[in-house]
């Protein structure tokens, strides 16, 4: 591609249009207003005149409601217009999906308290939205420090009616079906430090099927090095699960949707160990363009592999444990009886 401002549109040598004797109000509205994100990223280094009209607010903000919907609220809108280049700043955070945060760059301290956190969450059926919310998690009282981290988007009660039809064939292939077609995006905006991170922006890790209510629950997952005070903390899951529900020939309605961080010993990380995770992952995680469905699914297997493993360590600690305990009461018993028949 060619970096100079007098950057050749058609034609030979000498027979060709250059970029500047094109109105810029035209390349803007015909040209770069039909580019993709990444695209106009990469147009915006072609030359400095490209790279002037390509940083402008509006086509980056029409950018980022296309892909991710619930950007268009308007409180949201205009916390993203105070980054620091605005909605091109959002899309190059949130764009490339989390990957994971380099143990080197980990810093365990707990970080400057945001006011909160605000997780803008789009869900997507072959490729059509089918629901989309934003809510701000409060993270300043002593309630959300010391309980588990938990982010619910619909009430128990409550329900979301999609276009959705339950189909009539086997169970396996139902599933299927729904991890290869619905897709989750669930970014989180750290408002103070006008930064964000897309947790999910791939796949459903695993679908199964509830053994009691029979709803089917996707979970989408990104793996990342935690805090790790504890072996068990070592690395964390950022969970994010959708449950559905509807009967063959129904109508499939979105019952829950929710985010929890928990480790490998499955325990769920609370308020303040999360927010020492998403800050870490926010502001040093690496991030990855490619959808990568594959590769987070193997992630999330590694780390159910090192969830058994704990557990079995633990419960043979236990066991261990258990039978010291028997041997020193027996011992103890043995001991007094002695004393009291042979004293």
């Amino acid at each position: 591609m060619a970096t100079s401002d007098n950057m050749a549109v058609g034609g030979g040598s000498g027979g060709g249009t250059t970029i500047s004797a094109i109105h810029p109000d035209i390349i803007q509205a015909h040209i770069l207003a039909r580019l993709d994100g990444p695209t106009l990223a990469a147009a915006g280094c072609a030359s400095s005149e490209l790279h002037a009209l390509s940083a402008d607010e509006n086509l980056w903000r029409d950018i980022c409601a296309t892909m991710w919907p619930s950007v268009a609220n308007p409180a949201l809108r205009r916390l993203i217009s105070t980054f620091p280049a605005g909605h091109r700043s959002f899309f190059s955070d949130s764009f490339p999906v989390l990957d994971r945060v380099p143990p080197q760059t980990f810093n365990p301290d707990p970080p400057f308290l945001s006011s909160g956190l605000i997780s803008a969450v789009d869900i997507f059926y072959k490729d059509k939205l089918i629901f989309s919310k934003v809510k701000e998690t409060e993270t300043l009282t002593e309630w959300f420090h010391c309980s588990p981290f938990l982010v619910d988007l619909l009430d128990p009660k409550d329900s979301v009616q999609t276009p959705i039809q339950r189909a009539a064939v086997d169970d396996g292939a139902w599933l299927k079906h729904l991890e290869e077609n619905l897709k989750l995006s669930w970014i989180l905006i750290d408002p103070t430090r006008k930064r964000a991170a897309n947790l999910s922006g791939r796949g459903a890790v695993s679908v199964v099927r509830h053994w009691l209510t029979g709803e089917i629950q996707l979970r989408y997952a990104t793996i990342m090095d935690g805090p790790a005070s504890t072996p068990a903390t070592e690395h964390v899951q950022c969970g994010m699960m959708v449950t559905c529900g509807g009967e063959e020939g129904d109508e499939v309605r979105v019952r829950e949707v929710g985010l929890h961080v928990e480790d490998t010993e499955g325990r769920h990380l609370s308020g303040q160990e999360s927010l020492v995770v998403f800050r870490n992952a926010i502001e040093g995680g690496k991030r990855k363009k490619e959808n990568g469905v594959g590769e987070g699914k193997e992630r999330f297997e590694e780390f159910l592999v090192k969830r058994r493993e704990m557990r079995e360590k633990k419960q043979r600690r236990e066991r261990a444990l258990d039978l010291a305990c028997i041997l020193t009461g027996v011992s103890i018993f043995v001991a007094f009886w002695s004393f009291v028949l042979f004293r």
